[in-house]
């Protein structure tokens, strides 16, 4: 078959947000120009964006991945993107995170940190001196005595020179160029084809802030840089570094395995045979210290000893110890791509921390009529669709084995994996106390109800 070509990446009869001159619009059409040059299937590209002026360019373009983050921490995303991919799979997504000078500022250990590993990412800095989006404050970049909203007599700080930063953290790829420079387009189809961390500063203008306020126009732009003997160009291209997740791979993921087997200590094997043929999301609300995550847990190890994918996700509050904990489990005989759960299917609840945490963050009011609720006798549940069942949880149980004591009751009763698998994560992590649980499970379960109303 004929490889695709592709000449644009951008969406059909593009319009750029960006006000009239601004710096941006050229980043952004250089950006696409070099995707061109590079050809990269749009699935095996991912675009992280920061919050600013800037981080609009999610839209603009069409099929590729986009990632739109909190300020100044798209460059920790996207190394976290790329750890995943390319220690885990195939390293074939090309992560490019995109972000301002302001958010470069407020991330700037997340782009030392990516630098020092060099992970595949290429992180592109449009610096316009200043902050855009929030009125034109200046930013760690500005130059001297450039007029800002907040430095009305011109700043007396001195400028970061991030591309010093990047190449003091031995980067393998660093280069600094102008928006409108037309080489721009091929300096990053460089830094993306780079196999490591690379990152390109691209010297813009704002033309609210920076040309109305500050003075900086084209002209400008360049004596200021002149002025701080900034040069232009591709500054650093080193070919000695090993890129992270390959070295990873290769000694530390190594070495680790070797250790474990080394050891005897065995990884999650499958023992059992589960009959589920969909995805099942299970959350289970109580208190925290009473053992809510550990019982997910529990779960999760059976759910995996019985040839299903899981994911576990966990919440509680900074205290840990007080107030509410909730952990939300998916079960699926297939992949898991998204650990969110949208509508639970079961859904245990233990205590009045529980209960309100999942009233108050809207989980209980997304369960269906089919949802499953198994809820202790002490809580007053209303108003909430699906089938409720209440049992002495607490009582049978005490506070901190309810959540395990209601998980039982959900395998043993639905059959989502056999409960001989959960028994015997109860038994490794109970011991002693093992059978006195399995056997209140027993006789809890309400094998009639699940098959009445799952």
């Amino acid at each position: 078959m004929q490889q695709q070509t592709y000449d644009t990446y951008l969406v059909d009869g593009v319009k750029f947000p960006f006000c009239k001159g601004c710096g941006h619009t050229h980043s952004v059409r250089h950006l696409d120009k070099a995707l061109a040059i590079v050809q990269r299937d749009p699935s095996k590209i991912n675009l992280v964006s920061d919050i600013g002026c800037i981080g609009l360019v999610d839209a603009l373009f069409s099929d590729i991945h986009t990632v739109h983050t909190t300020h100044g921490r798209s460059t920790a995303f996207g190394v976290g993107i790329e750890l995943s991919d390319g220690i885990l799979y195939d390293s074939d997504l090309k992560t490019i995170v995109i972000l301002g000078d302001g958010g470069a500022t407020i991330g700037l250990l997340h782009i030392v940190h990516a630098a020092l590993l060099n992970v595949d990412v290429t992180v592109i800095v449009c610096n316009n001196y200043l902050y855009g989006m929030t009125g034109g404050q200046h930013s760690a970049f500005t130059p001297y005595d450039m007029v800002t909203t907040t430095t009305p007599s011109g700043n007396i700080v001195p400028p970061m020179d991030i591309c010093n930063v990047a190449q003091s953290c031995e980067a393998g790829f660093v280069a600094r160029t102008l928006a409108t420079d037309k080489k721009l387009s091929e300096v990053l189809a460089q830094a993306i084809d780079y196999p490591g961390f690379a990152l390109v500063e691209i010297m813009e203008i704002c033309p609210e802030y920076g040309l109305k306020h500050g003075g900086i126009d084209g002209k400008k732009l360049k004596e200021t840089i002149e002025q701080q003997n900034k040069p232009l160009g591709i500054l650093v291209n080193r070919k000695d570094r090993k890129e992270f997740s390959m070295q990873y791979k290769n000694s530390v993921d190594k070495t680790a395995y070797e250790r474990l087997m080394s050891k005897n200590e065995k990884t999650i094997t499958k023992e059992f045979t589960s009959s589920l043929n969909r995805e099942a999301g299970i959350v289970v609300a109580g208190t925290a210290g009473e053992r809510v995550q550990l019982s997910s847990y529990l779960l999760l190890n059976a759910a995996i000893s019985s040839g299903l994918h899981a994911t576990q996700k966990n919440d509680n509050p900074v205290t840990q110890g007080s107030g509410f904990s909730i952990s939300e489990v998916i079960l699926n005989p297939e992949e898991i791509y998204y650990t969110g759960i949208e509508s639970p299917e079961y859904v245990i609840i233990t205590s009045h921390d529980g209960l309100r945490e999942i009233t108050a963050n809207g989980l209980l009011s997304r369960c269906s009529d089919e949802t499953i609720l198994i809820v202790d006798t002490s809580l007053d549940i209303q108003d909430v669709k699906g089938k409720i069942t209440k049992l002495p949880l607490r009582k049978t149980f005490g506070a901190d084995r309810a959540a395990v004591g209601g998980l039982g009751v959900c395998v043993g009763g639905s059959g989502i994996i056999p409960r001989e698998a959960f028994e015997r994560e109860i038994e490794k992590r109970f011991r002693d106390d093992a059978k006195d649980i399995i056997n209140k499970i027993y006789e809890l379960t309400d094998a009639k109800f699940f098959s009445q109303n799952a």
